[in-house]
């Protein structure tokens, strides 16, 4: 599993003070029971391959698609048993304290109605809905039974990212102007994505989109936790269809502008990039920060003569997996900030921009935000 580093300022600071024996898997505590809510998200790989850290145990698995699971079964050696046609029978059978969502994105509304009646906290790939309906109707659940509903990103776990909002929040380039961040690769077909995968990802309705949902979602989530949840005053989007012989029913080139009041916020999001690429520019008045990857990062300040390089250490326990994270949350050894990456806040607003996005590239016009 591949991953990196998270959160604000304040939560990592707050941390240095904790025992960490209290965050990072205690053996007298009983691991997590987990249940897998879809195995058509290549994501959930992510899961399947982790090791065996005795902090969770896969209790569970939900899919109908027989080949599918076979697959998966053969290559991770999971037992049968674990393995549900339906999420209530999972529920009933096994009663999992926590289920990671890896269908479309349209099945996690009903992954939440399943399962926040009956107090289970939710964890989906991002992003958290297809749509605002889906979104505030998961909300509303999510409060309505007191469950933890997060959301996973890649670039949370990148240590240059936390590196970057760290000297942001300390004032290190001053008064932020814009934001550039880029995120996608040559398509998920040209890239060999699972056919179960590649089938929703190019339904409209299952996605909400293409390559402006598949990688829109990221700049907008990680703009929304540098700004501290700052709402952009309107939208402008443009998406294109590049590669109509593979990609007829969806974009799969979309660039989207943020408008704030003194800054703007671009995200390039594209199945057309040459390479796999999810790197970001920060601009302030007096300097600039640029994450290259995971762990590489620049800088130059106003008054230095030439930029400067600085490669970072991976980030550690909790915050370089997403369901350590999700362990320590439910177990209330982290308390996130509504601005933090996975937090439900900044997922809300993220599909907000998402949706206007969409709207902005039909009409031609700016959308501005309530």
């Amino acid at each position: 599993m591949k991953i990196s580093k998270l959160f604000s300022f304040n939560i990592l600071v707050i941390l240095l003070y904790l025992n960490p024996m209290s965050i990072i898997g205690q053996s007298s505590r009983e691991p997590l029971k987990l249940g897998v809510a879809g195995l058509s998200h290549d994501h959930v790989h992510w899961i399947l391959s982790r090791p065996d850290l005795g902090d969770i145990e896969i209790v569970g698995i939900v899919e109908p698609n027989k080949e599918l699971v076979a697959r998966h079964a053969k290559h991770y050696g999971f037992s049968m048993d674990l393995v549900f046609n339906t999420l209530e029978e999972m529920i009933t059978q096994v009663k999992p304290q926590a289920v990671a969502a890896f269908g479309s994105i349209y099945d996690h509304l009903s992954v939440v109605e399943a399962c926040a009646p009956k107090g289970i906290h939710v964890m989906v790939e991002k992003p958290l809905a297809v749509s605002m309906d889906h979104a505030l109707k998961m909300k509303s659940l999510a409060e309505k039974h007191n469950i933890h509903l997060l959301t996973n990103y890649e670039t949370t776990w990148y240590a240059s990212n936390h590196k970057v909002n760290e000297m942001v929040q300390s004032n290190k380039i001053g008064d932020l102007r814009k934001i550039v961040v880029h995120d996608g690769h040559e398509g998920p077909k040209e890239i060999g994505v699972s056919k179960e995968f590649l089938k929703w990802l190019t339904d409209p309705k299952l996605n909400g989109a293409g390559a402006l949902t598949d990688f829109g979602c990221y700049g907008a989530n990680l703009i929304t936790w540098l700004t501290k949840g700052e709402k952009p005053e309107a939208v402008m989007a443009l998406t294109q269809t590049m590669k109509p012989e593979i990609y007829p029913k969806v974009d799969d080139e979309a660039t989207i502008i943020l408008r704030y009041p003194k800054m703007q916020g671009i995200i390039q999001a594209s199945w057309n990039w040459p390479f796999s690429r999810k790197d970001m520019e920060v601009y302030g008045n007096t300097g600039y920060l640029i994450s290259d990857n995971s762990t590489d990062m620049r800088f130059r300040y106003k008054n230095d003569k030439s930029e400067q390089k600085e490669r970072l250490k991976p980030l550690s326990n909790p915050y370089k997996d997403p369901f350590s994270l999700l362990v320590a949350v439910i177990n209330n050894e982290i308390i996130l900030q509504d601005h933090d990456l996975p937090a439900l806040e900044n997922n809300m607003l993220v599909v907000e921009i998402l949706e206007a996005a969409k709207e902005s590239a039909r009409t031609g016009k700016w959308i501005n935000l309530k």
